[in-house]
């Protein structure tokens, strides 16, 4: 992040305040109690601006696709945790009002009908844009009876060869109850009739996970696998008349809730927890609308649902299988692709041999921004490079979550058996990754790496590297801190921030945060890092209280966040407090946002935007102008309960000249010429309409145009 943006202007200092704004601001009005927007509904907010790429016809068709994916997974997974949770409470009696102001069952009702109201424009947008534009482009998602005989003959044989062997008919008779239906499966509900004595019998087949969703039956022609299954039914009931097939998915509650008493064996704990996961409540039931009443009926019943949590939507459900579509060759439908470039601060050419990280790292500070800079040639040559190096004596490593085959576990690995002293702090706690985590952190031990689990009540969410080197003249500490997870998949996807540096006090900070981790440390003090749960959110608070008393005093005064989510209620509130001192405050937020700008007399000097893109936005930094030395912080803190109450996270302060690199960055998201939603005083958001009377110029282009010019001019 070397460039700064000269070209753009906002960084331009802030007016001091004129005696009368002094005078107003010291009596802030008091701060209504509806001032928090719904953490639930603000999250459905989030979920409608991926749904308006979907149906927005300027991006390209698998683009498109893509996010009509993603919404789905999205809303599967709110329903499997939040809404989860939310029933939990409303069956447990605990009648307590959110922040929002809101009931349980009020809420639940409100984003019961809002989902209703999603899924149906994420159906249509299916339905009625998307596939019959696929359709044009030579891609077609085919009914079977509308694939040709011959494509109907190749299923067949696909059916008996992959298919059929792996499907297991249940009936549901007095001898038969009815099965478990697990958690986001596909299946059919199946209805029979036994010719011989006339009676209707019902069965359910599930849709194996372990095929595609869409099965390619030619060129860029696909048949959803479930209407493969329901034409060939009469070789899973041989003798029986097939009345009646429906497809149907079920969700449950699938959040995972450790005990702290189980803590000795938190492995353990977590291993049996994980198998209660699979038997949770159902939560939601999804079914096409031409399903049977009967059918319906009997599900409904059997499942223990209620009628306002069935979905009724016009087929093929379950449109996560998207995926399959967009990962098809058509480069004429998609983004243009993109190679991140190695970062300038870590070679001044762009050459074809991996960089010196730790030399550069002893040079000056390296501020990475991915994807544009390269995760491989950074952070992970980082990591590589120590692993090799024979002056390199210990390797310290939070791991959150990555990939099963990563080259970070490689690496790591790699130093253990060159008989390196290497600490992986593993969160086996990290939400729908359980599984895999305790399986590769048992990987690590074998290989003999020293394996710890966290702390109890705590998840580590922090994302901390750390190689201790012997330089000769004394070891010093190599260090990363990153924003998002040592993952190199997701690392290409996934917009985030890290920090190279080998800073005697930020050296020391994260020895210090390690001890806390994997021993009986009780250090709370650090000279550069504010670290949750003892100091993020006091440590903000104090810094926005700052802002205002610069203001106060006539001193250039503003504070600007980028995050993913905030609904915090004391930062919450102490921006409404500044606001209302008349200090400059902007919110750049990829998700949830409890804050209401632009409310006369608690937020008029409030604004809130959304950017959302190819990438997803996933950096979190914290800027106050602080007088005119502008302070600014990154890290993996969200601004929400679970982040700064119950996981050790850690936001590190840049220096003066990465503070300025930063800012550049936040110039250019809050500029009025960049797409973006704005937030709304009632919570809700609009498309922002740029100066000029268009939708505006994509950041995340803007920035791969920017990161290009600049390889290109290094590479000559």
């Amino acid at each position: 992040m070397t460039e700064t943006i000269a070209e753009h202007d906002a960084t331009a200092e802030q007016p001091g305040p004129d005696a009368a704004q002094v005078a107003a601001s010291a009596t802030p009005a008091p701060l209504p109690p509806d001032r928090f927007a719904d953490r639930e509904l603000s999250w459905l907010s989030f979920n409608e601006r991926v749904l308006q790429l979907a149906e927005d016809p300027e991006l390209p068709l698998l683009e498109r696709a893509k996010f009509l994916a993603i919404f789905a997974s999205n809303l599967d997974e709110f329903f499997m945790v939040r809404v989860a949770g939310l029933k939990r409470r409303i069956d447990a009696g605990i009648a307590v009002r959110a922040a929002s102001g809101l009931m349980p069952r009020e809420l639940l009702d409100l984003i019961l009908t809002r989902t209703r109201a999603l899924v149906d424009r994420h159906a249509a947008c299916f339905s009625e844009s998307v596939l019959p534009a696929l359709r044009t482009h030579g891609i077609q998602v085919l009914r079977y009876h509308a694939a040709t005989a011959d494509e109907q003959a190749s299923l067949r044989r696909l059916f008996l060869d992959k298919v059929f062997p792996v499907l297991t008919p249940l009936a549901v008779d007095p001898a038969h109850p009815f099965p478990y239906i697990s958690g986001l499966s596909l299946n059919l509900a199946v209805v029979v009739r036994n010719p011989t004595t006339g009676t209707e019998l019902f069965a359910r087949v599930k849709v194996p996970p372990s095929l595609p969703r869409f099965l390619s039956v030619g060129h860029q022609r696909f048949v959803p696998l479930e209407e493969v299954i329901a034409a060939n039914l009469a070789d899973l009931f041989p003798g029986m008349e097939i009345l009646q097939q429906h497809s149907f998915r079920v969700t449950r509650n699938e959040d995972v809730e450790v005990e702290e008493d189980d803590a000795e064996n938190l492995l353990k704990a977590l291993e049996r927890e994980l198998m209660r996961r699979r038997f949770g409540p159902p939560v939601r039931l999804e079914v096409e609308r031409s399903i049977d009443p009967y059918v319906l009926e009997v599900l409904v019943r059997e499942l223990g649902i209620s009628d306002e949590e069935v979905f009724a939507l016009p087929g093929p459900l379950d449109l996560t299988g998207l995926w399959t579509i967009y990962a098809i060759d058509r480069d004429d439908l998609k983004e243009t692709a993109f190679l991140p470039k190695t970062s300038p601060q870590l070679s001044e050419v762009e050459t074809a041999s991996a960089p010196d990280v730790l030399e550069a790292m002893r040079d000056h500070d390296v501020l990475l921004h991915h994807p544009y800079d390269s995760f491989s040639t950074s952070v992970q040559r980082f990591l590589e490079q120590a692993a090799a190096d024979p002056k390199v004596l210990a390797i310290k490593q939070t791991l959150y979550r990555t990939s099963g085959d990563s080259p970070i576990v490689d690496a790591l690995i790699d130093a253990a058996q060159a008989g390196k002293q290497v600490l992986a702090l593993v969160e086996i706690k990290a939400r729908f990754d359980e599984q895999a985590n305790i399986s590769w952190a048992r990987k690590l031990e074998r290989q003999g790496v020293h394996v710890v689990y966290g702390l109890v009540g705590l998840k580590t969410h922090c994302k901390l590297s750390m190689v201790v080197r012997d330089d000769g003249e004394r070891l010093r500490r190599y260090v990363h801190i990153g924003t998002g997870n040592y993952h190199p998949k997701t690392a290409r996807l996934y917009e985030d921030m890290g920090l190279l540096t080998t800073d005697p006090e930020v050296g020391e900070d994260v020895s210090h945060v390690f001890n806390v981790l994997s021993g009986y440390s009780m250090n709370t003090t650090y000279q550069r890092l504010l670290v949750a749960p003892h100091s993020i959110r006091s440590g903000l608070i104090e810094r926005i209280e700052r802002e205002v008393e610069h203001h106060r005093s006539g001193r250039p005064a503003r504070v600007r966040f980028k995050c993913n989510s905030i609904v915090d209620e004391a930062i919450v509130d102490a921006l409404y407090r500044a606001s209302q001192a008349g200090v400059p405050v902007d919110v750049w937020v990829r998700g949830i946002c409890a804050v209401r700008p632009g409310v006369p007399g608690m937020s008029e000097n409030i604004r809130v935007r959304s950017i959302l893109g190819r990438f997803l936005e996933h950096s979190r930094a914290y800027e106050f102008t602080n007088g005119g030395r502008i302070e600014t912080w990154i890290g993996s803190a969200d601004l929400m309960h679970r982040n700064l109450d119950r996981r050790v996270e850690v936001l590190v302060r840049l220096s003066d000249d990465h503070a300025q690199d930063v800012a550049g960055l936040l110039d250019l998201g809050f500029a009025d010429t960049m797409k973006a939603w704005i937030g709304q005083p009632d919570g809700t958001w609009v498309r922002h309409v740029t100066p000029d009377g268009t939708g505006g110029q994509d950041l995340q282009e803007f920035l791969i145009e920017r990161r290009t010019r600049a390889a290109r001019r290094r590479a000559g």
